[in-house]
C-alpha cells in the first residue's frame, strides 16, 4: 500500500500521562510521528494534538479508531493536506559578523518573506513562518552561505478548511444531550 502523508487532529481533556498514551498507539504499530505539536484549543479545558505521519489509509484509520477509545480522549480525525490550513516556524540563528559581510544572505531573508526578530553582535535570529518546503529551502540556502550557527523547526499547526470545527460541533451535541437528560430527569 501507498504511505501518504496525514495529519491526525486529536481533542481531549488536559490530563497528565496522555500523550504517552496517544504516542504508545503509534509505537505498537511501528508508525513513526513526524512532528507533533500540542497546545490549548479553541474550547476552554480542552487540548489539541496535531500529529504528523507517513502510513496508509487503513492504519490510519485503525490509529485514529484506537486514539478515540482513550477515556480522556474527546474526538480524532485524520486529513490529509489538502482538507486543512497549515503553517509551521522555524528560527535560524546566524552569524551575525557574516551578515554584514555577504551581502546576499540579506537578499536571501528578503526573498523568503523572513524577518530578522534579534541583532547582537554575536548572532542574529531570523524567523520564518510557511510551508515546510520553503522552511527547508530558506535554511539550504542559509547553510550554503555559511552563516548558520543553529536552527530549529516546529511541528506543524494546522486547522480544518471546514466552516465548522468538528469539536465545536461534537460539544454543542454533548451540551444539548446533557441538558436534555437533566430535564427528563426532573
Amino acid at each position: 500500500m501507498d504511505k501518504i502523508f496525514y495529519t491526525l487532529i486529536v481533542y481531549s481533556e488536559n490530563i497528565a500521562g496522555l500523550l504517552n498514551q496517544v504516542t504508545a498507539v503509534f509505537t505498537r504499530r511501528q508508525i513513526n510521528i513526524e512532528s507533533l505539536n500540542v497546545s490549548a484549543s479553541s474550547i476552554a479545558g480542552v487540548h489539541k494534538y496535531t500529529i504528523t505521519v507517513w502510513t496508509d489509509e487503513e492504519t490510519i484509520q485503525k490509529v485514529v479508531k484506537q486514539i478515540e477509545k482513550k477515556i480522556d480522549v474527546i474526538q480524532a480525525h485524520y486529513f490529509t493536506d489538502d482538507e486543512i490550513f497549515l503553517q509551521e516556524t522555524a528560527l535560524y540563528k546566524l552569524s551575525t559578523p557574516e551578515l554584514q559581510i555577504n551581502p546576499n544572505v540579506s537578499k536571501i531573508i528578503r526573498r523568503y518573506n523572513a524577518r530578522i526578530v534579534e541583532v547582537n553582535t554575536v548572532y542574529s535570529i531570523v524567523e520564518k513562518t510557511g510551508m515546510t518546503e520553503e522552511i527547508i529551502s530558506l535554511y539550504k540556502e542559509l547553510q550554503e552561505a555559511g552563516c548558520v550557527l543553529q536552527y530549529v523547526r516546529s511541528g506543524r499547526i494546522a486547522i480544518t478548511k471546514s466552516c465548522v470545527e468538528r469539536i465545536s460541533e461534537y460539544m454543542a451535541d454533548r451540551e444539548a444531550r446533557y441538558q436534555q437528560e437533566k430535564i427528563e430527569k426532573r
